[in-house]
């Protein structure tokens, strides 16, 4: 018969080796091939409890269990910190979401709410807890790390859908109609020269194109302001780019080369001229410099302007935005703007699958900026007014000779 210091001398060697439920499965055999007595016997040797043993020794005796591979039973173990304090969770909550459940003056209140300084925090209240736990709970509690998501426009008037409703009404009669319908805006400007455009293109391996490490202006090469007229029935853009400011006279002489150079030869016997556009900006509803210019427009041209302004916040709904605009940034992606000759040649060659023409011509002319219109010039416009929402929308025409 096997001797107690032999199976605590046996023990001694494979303690380590063992997991938890292999350990009581080798002590319940030792048990069992002593027979009576020997779950006493095993618990003295190696030290562990006699229930331990005993369970081993049932479940060697019952080898259908021997197929389980888990090593506690299901609930076995000590039970988490994290699981089992509620003011944990609570003192947690408080720091990550400090506006609507905790102290709003917590010091994370305006600073990165990082799962180290959670810890850190939190160890200052007495919870000794890892940054890799506390994301674990941050994640049953319903957290996730997220970036901010643009989804605000501003003011939500509620003549919004109506006047979107409005500009479409307008805008299938005129092309019905055979009239010019067209959407206009200035795209960001852009600094030209050297400098890094966000997005990539194919280069030879390891031959990445440089450029400045710092996106401090280039006072010879200047800047790039493009101006862009899209008409929304042919699909056809225009694109003046602008080297001095983006004003309300820089707006309007864009248009009137637009239709000197495509709009006269694609409508030759329209009288009228729809324009949407944005309700801020250098052709913003309120700009009277805007009114002022297309009144000089209107008389050049013969043309009665219409113009549709989208309501507050809408900007990114402009039609410009979504066909002419965002294909030319693609054109461009990854490649720096180096001159304006540079910048006209891209636009020039931006198309899309859809049949997309455009044409860029650089604009070289001054215009001078915070061009005050008076009252008198103002009450001189033959500007009418529509029925609906007159300050969106209203109608320039020529005056009468």
């Amino acid at each position: 018969m096997v001797s107690e210091a032999e199976i605590r001398a046996k023990y001694h060697v494979l303690r380590h080796a063992l997991n938890e439920r292999q350990r009581r499965l080798w002590a319940g055999a030792e048990a069992r091939a002593l027979g009576y007595g020997g779950v006493a016997v095993v618990a003295r040797a190696t030290g562990l409890s006699g229930p331990l043993v005993a369970r081993g020794v049932k479940e060697v005796s019952a080898p259908a269990s021997l197929q389980a591979q888990q090593v506690r039973r299901p609930g076995g173990g000590r039970k988490p910190t994290v699981s089992v304090d509620r003011a944990l969770r609570e003192a947690l909550e408080n720091l990550v979401d400090p506006l609507t459940r905790g102290d709003p003056e917590s010091p994370l209140r305006w600073t990165c709410k990082s799962t180290r300084k959670l810890a850190v925090e939190l160890a200052a209240q007495g919870y000794e807890l890892s940054h890799t736990t506390i994301a674990y709970l941050l994640l049953d509690m319903g957290y996730s790390l997220q970036a901010n998501r643009k989804t605000r426009e501003g003011s939500n008037h509620p003549d919004r859908n109506a006047q979107f409703e409005y500009i479409n009404a307008q805008v299938r009669q005129r092309v019905e109609a055979d009239d010019p319908a067209i959407s206009v805006d200035t795209k960001k400007k852009e600094l030209v020269g050297d400098f890094k455009n966000g997005g990539r293109e194919w280069q030879p391996k390891g031959k990445p194109e440089t450029v400045r490490v710092h996106d401090f202006i280039d006072k010879k090469l200047g800047k790039a302001i493009p101006y862009g007229v899209y008409d929304l029935a042919r699909n056809v853009g225009w694109v003046s780019v602008g080297i001095d400011h983006d004003t309300a006279a820089f707006a309007v002489a864009t248009i009137e080369r637009w239709w000197k150079r495509l709009g006269r030869k694609a409508y030759p016997k329209s009288k009228r001229l729809l324009i949407t556009a944005d309700g801020g900006g250098s052709n913003g509803a309120r700009v009277r410099l805007w009114k002022w210019e297309l009144q000089g427009l209107a008389q050049r041209t013969g043309l009665a302007i219409t113009v549709c302004h989208l309501p507050p916040g809408t900007s990114k709904w402009n039609k410009i935005e979504h066909r002419l605009f965002s294909f030319i940034g693609q054109n461009w992606r990854g490649r720096p703007l180096l001159t304006h000759a540079t910048i006209v040649n891209i636009i020039a060659g931006t198309s899309n699958e859809k049949g997309l023409k455009v044409k860029c011509v650089l604009d070289e002319q001054e215009y001078p900026p915070k061009i005050k219109v008076s009252d008198e010039q103002m009450s001189a416009l033959c500007l009418e007014p529509h029925d609906f929402h007159g300050e969106w929308n209203y109608t320039i025409k020529p005056k009468p000779k």
